[in-house]
């Protein structure tokens, strides 16, 4: 988050002759193979059609350097397409090229004349006025013009605002300028990230500005990202953000990419995963883990049962409830050697869903591992490998391409992290044989992350955390040739044919219990004072399956297999 104080007027001249810098993919977007509604340009949500603009007209900005490059800047919506109506404007951090959206929409013919009928647009009736930037490069008190002006629109009884309204002008936007939509086509919305802080002599309070997103996401939610921001006084941020997103009443989710097109997809846009150069235990497919010796155990049996290679002997459904798991053998030379994986025969298992009421595609790539290796503490200076802590039998990390289904476009990638991760926009990734990302696999842990290096998860600020190493290597899995399509439920019965070993729900290694807290309170009592708290809370937070009390389970059993990934 930023904190920002105005920048002169001059310089907003420059920046506008200039024009913004926007992003595009490395290579063009390829056509797509022959659908429905997918990547067709505009997207139906029952009264309301919605298309994705890009383009944008700079209006105001806060703390502009002399190259441009810091600070945050607001854009009002250009090229809207005929017939279609703004929603709100855009805003953005300055630090990276232009790439963003916001949705306009128009109503789809309707045959009503019931007089009680209500359109699902309406201009609003007012405005009001929310804050102002101080001015600079003009003496005269009463002119507040070059400003920052910012408008919330006010409703008719019944709609929804969407979004704001920034001016560089003291009068008030025409209504024209923005539509409001009806209530039941809108969904509840949340901040979620600021964006920017920023002061003036004119207001009694900062203005803080942040994103926002639908309250309700995941698979079979109907809330759709509009792409606009919210912003208010401090005194008001803990009221209820008084804008809404749309909700896709069409349940027909035709905007979805089919089967043909989702190969297309992974074909475009298939990471490369990169694992770090010292890895020991590398990924396999899950029938090479079955077929080399991983065994199947049961509360009421002694000994581990042989998993045949496409898991039709594991007991199916249910729930994580403790009566079976999966171990490896006690031969410890096979072992051994399964421990390390098998790069020849790994791939990626593909779990394609709706994101944002439909309007993007998600698709999911899981990686799986035999084995994941102990952890490394960095305190300061010193990097303390664990013996026992992170160790665990049968990984599975993943991470999701977020895809346009306006447009077919790649726009952002989310790197699962152990207990947590992070979404990374198309413009700030790593690029390799065209459009496609590579991620970053760390070591021991196969966490994925956008660049090489080493990552601490705790306190960065400190020094103090697990580390997470990473960086490029000949030990490579190209997922846009070795993956498996395992699941669109979206798509209808029989469309894909879920392998037998994903209706599997308990763990994917044993449950061991050993006295890895003690080795980490041994290093704890190590630590200064004043760093010793930070350490705890750090510890605490991470995933239970790091201390060995409980295996892993599998991609099924996450919470984001039909929700949201953390934003």
């Amino acid at each position: 988050m930023l904190g920002c104080k105005c920048f002169f007027w001059s310089k907003v001249n420059d920046f506008m002759q200039s024009g913004p810098d926007y992003f595009s993919l490395p290579d063009p977007i390829p056509h797509w193979p022959q659908g429905t509604g997918f990547a067709t340009s505009t997207i139906g949500l029952g009264e309301l059609e919605v298309s994705q603009v890009t383009k944008f007209e700079f209006i105001w900005g806060c703390n502009l350097s002399t190259d441009g490059k810091k600070g945050v800047s607001f854009y009002k919506p250009i090229q809207i397409p005929d017939g279609f109506h703004c929603l709100g404007h855009y805003c953005q951090s300055n630090e990276n090229p232009l790439h963003g959206f916001v949705l306009v929409a128009r109503e789809v013919k309707n045959q009503q004349t019931n007089s009680e009928y209500m359109p699902p647009l309406l201009n609003p009736v007012d405005y009001s006025l929310i804050w102002v930037s101080d001015k600079e490069g003009d003496d005269d008190d009463d002119n507040f013009d070059n400003c920052g002006h910012f408008w919330l629109p006010q409703p008719p009884e019944g709609y929804k605002a969407l979004g704001f309204v920034v001016t560089n002008k003291s009068e008030k936007p025409n209504l024209e300028a923005i539509k409001c939509i009806r209530v039941d086509l809108t969904d509840a919305c949340e901040m979620y990230r600021p964006i920017v802080d920023t002061y003036s002599k004119y207001s009694k309070e900062p203005l803080r500005v942040s994103n926002v997103r639908p309250c309700h996401r995941g698979m079979y939610r109907k809330g759709v990202f509009v792409g606009t921001f919210y912003c208010g006084n401090y005194s008001s941020l803990g009221d209820e953000v008084n804008i809404s997103c749309l909700k896709n009443l069409d349940g027909s989710l035709h905007a979805m990419p089919n089967l043909d097109q989702i190969h297309g997809l992974v074909r475009a846009y298939g990471p490369t995963l990169c694992f770090h150069p010292d890895e020991i235990y590398l990924a396999s497919s899950v029938s090479w883990f079955f077929r080399n010796g991983a065994l199947l155990y049961s509360k009421s049996t002694s000994s581990g049962q042989a998993i045949d290679p496409e898991g039709t002997t594991l007991p199916a459904g249910g729930t994580n409830d403790g009566a079976y798991w999966i171990d490896l053998p006690t031969d410890s030379e096979l072992a051994s050697v399964i421990k390390r994986g098998n790069l020849e025969s790994a791939k990626l298992y593909v779990h394609v869903k709706p994101a944002l009421g439909g309007t993007f595609t998600d698709i999911v790539m899981w990686v799986f591992a035999p084995f994941n290796g102990p952890g490394t503490i960095k305190i300061g200076a010193m990097n303390i490998g664990l013996s026992k802590v992170g160790r665990h039998v049968g990984d599975w990390e993943h991470f999701t391409l977020r895809i346009s289904n306006f447009t077919g476009e790649l726009w952002k990638v989310y790197f699962s992290q152990h207990s947590g991760g992070e979404w990374v926009d198309a413009s700030d990734l790593e690029f390799i044989n065209g459009n496609k990302p590579i991620i970053y696999s760390s070591r021991n842990g196969h966490a994925s992350f956008a660049h090489p290096g080493n990552h601490i998860q705790g306190s960065a600020r400190l020094g103090i955390g697990v580390r997470d190493d990473t960086g490029r290597s000949n030990y490579c899995v190209d997922s846009s040739r070795k993956y498996e399509i395992v699941a669109a439920e979206y798509l209808g019965d029989g469309v894909v044919n879920e392998p037998c070993w994903l209706q599997y729900m308990r763990e994917w290694g044993p449950k061991v219990v050993y006295d890895s807290r003690t080795e980490l309170d041994r290093i704890i009592k190590m630590l200064p004072s004043m760093v010793r708290y930070s350490m705890q809370n750090m510890l605490d937070k991470l995933p239970l399956e790091l201390y060995g009390e409980e295996g892993p389970t599998g991609p099924k059993e996450k919470n984001n297999w039909i929700g949201d990934e953390r934003w």
